[in-house]
């Protein structure tokens, strides 16, 4: 790069700096020369400046005594940095940051000082930090809380909203990582800090997870938790991480309510037909893997439509609820008994064999003739298995029907 043969001259790059310098005697304070910018920042003339000193335009310098030991500071470091204000000819103030270095000349001792108006930037952070200050609240009102992680410190913050959330007072729950993981559901620990520590790590570009979180009283509340690391030290290593915790217990509980109203009859409690099919091939698909048996029952109640013309559809209704319970509690807990429709029910009962499951059946039969209800009913019970009597749902179900047919021709109240 070659450079101009005739360069701007040290005055005129002085002035035409956008910060103020002046020049200062550090003996008196007194002001011997200044650049334009020096003046104009005041509000004065050059010759005006002059006339000052240190002590008449530093609102924050009171008296000799306190400029000796600036000067003193200033004469101890390479550059001193002093904040302050500046008084303005029109009265107000200027706030500066002014740098000033000390150096001698021909015998003589002076104090180099650039002085920068910061107002505009003390503005521009004075609005950042009401803007922050709007966001938290604005946030925290939004939400159910707020936590503030610093994260090389260990220091966790929780806002009031997320303490009295848990059951906590303003001055409980101490600010540390432990005090929330300790409160995750065991069976939530290993998967949310997994989660977290991926997005530590950079491989999330967001942390966020729903879980459950134990409050006060011991009882576990399902939150939603999302979050973001906001920064990261010279090494890319997260150093604090914001994020916000709602809680979200209503709406998981009726989420539960939901899917159990999708897989179970509402009349008797029972598995309904599409979870009974679901179940079915799962543990189909299994027993022929494993090479285990699966047995499979069919079973109405018998009569079933003279009940509800004699006695009603609330009467028939209570008796399909007994049948229900009373084939719940003679079945296996590995086993499932569904209502298929109607008056048919379905035992499922993965590696039992027909001898087991006609036992099983016979079982169901006895328990339903020994119900004490009103009028007394019997229950026709067809049974099939695999592999013996086909390898796929339809077959198994096709010959199950069958036997509960033939059960039904055959005089009823009985297993085939």
């Amino acid at each position: 790069m070659t450079l101009p043969s005739a360069l701007p001259s040290a005055e005129a790059l002085f002035e035409h700096m956008a910060d103020a310098v002046y020049l200062i005697d550090p003996t008196t304070s007194a002001i011997v020369w200044g650049n334009r910018a020096a003046w104009a920042m005041l509000g004065l003339s050059r010759e005006d400046v002059l006339d000052h000193s240190v002590l008449s335009l530093q609102l924050d310098v009171t008296g000799m005594p306190q400029w000796s030991e600036i000067v003193a500071a200033i004469r101890g470091q390479a550059c001193f940095t002093f904040v302050g204000r500046h008084r303005h000819r029109e009265g107000h103030e200027v706030h500066v940051e002014v740098n000033t270095t000390h150096f001698s000349l021909d015998g003589r001792e002076y104090l180099l000082s650039v002085a920068r108006d910061v107002r505009r930037r003390m503005a521009l952070e004075k609005e950042m930090q009401s803007r922050e200050n709007q966001l938290w609240f604005a946030l925290n009102e939004a939400a159910d809380g707020l936590w503030d992680w610093e994260v090389a410190a260990g220091r966790l913050f929780f806002s009031p909203q997320l303490k009295r959330m848990l059951g906590y007072s303003p001055d409980e729950m101490e600010g540390v990582l432990a005090t929330w993981s300790d409160a995750l559901h065991p069976d939530d620990r290993q998967r949310v800090l997994g989660v977290l520590q991926e997005h530590l790590d950079g491989k999330r570009v967001r942390y966020e997870a729903e879980y459950r979180l134990r409050n006060r009283n011991g009882r576990y509340l399902w939150v939603h938790d999302r979050g973001r690391v906001c920064e990261r030290d010279s090494l890319g290593a997260p150093t604090r991480a914001v994020g916000m915790v709602q809680d979200i217990t209503a709406r998981k509980e009726l989420e539960f309510q939901l899917q159990q109203l999708a897989s179970s009859d509402t009349l008797t409690g029972l598995p309904n037909r599409r979870q009974g099919e679901r179940f079915l091939e799962a543990e189909l698909e299994l027993c022929r893997r494993l090479g285990l048996p699966l047995g499979l029952c069919f079973f109405d109640v018998d009569h079933f439509k003279r009940v509800n013309d004699s006695f009603g559809h609330l009467v028939g209704d209570a008796v399909l609820k007994q049948v229900a319970g009373q084939a719940q509690s003679s079945i296996r807990r590995s086993d499932l008994v569904c209502r298929w429709g109607g008056e048919e029910f379905v035992i499922i009962a993965p590696n039992s064999n027909r001898a087991q499951l006609l036992q099983v059946a016979e079982k169901v039969r006895q328990a339903v003739v020994g119900m004490p209800c009103t009028p007394a009913v019997t229950v026709s019970l067809g049974v099939a298995a695999f592999p013996e009597d086909g390898d796929d749902v339809e077959a198994l179900l096709g010959v199950a029907d069958g036997a509960l047919y033939r059960a039904k021709t055959g005089g009823r109240n009985r297993a085939e």
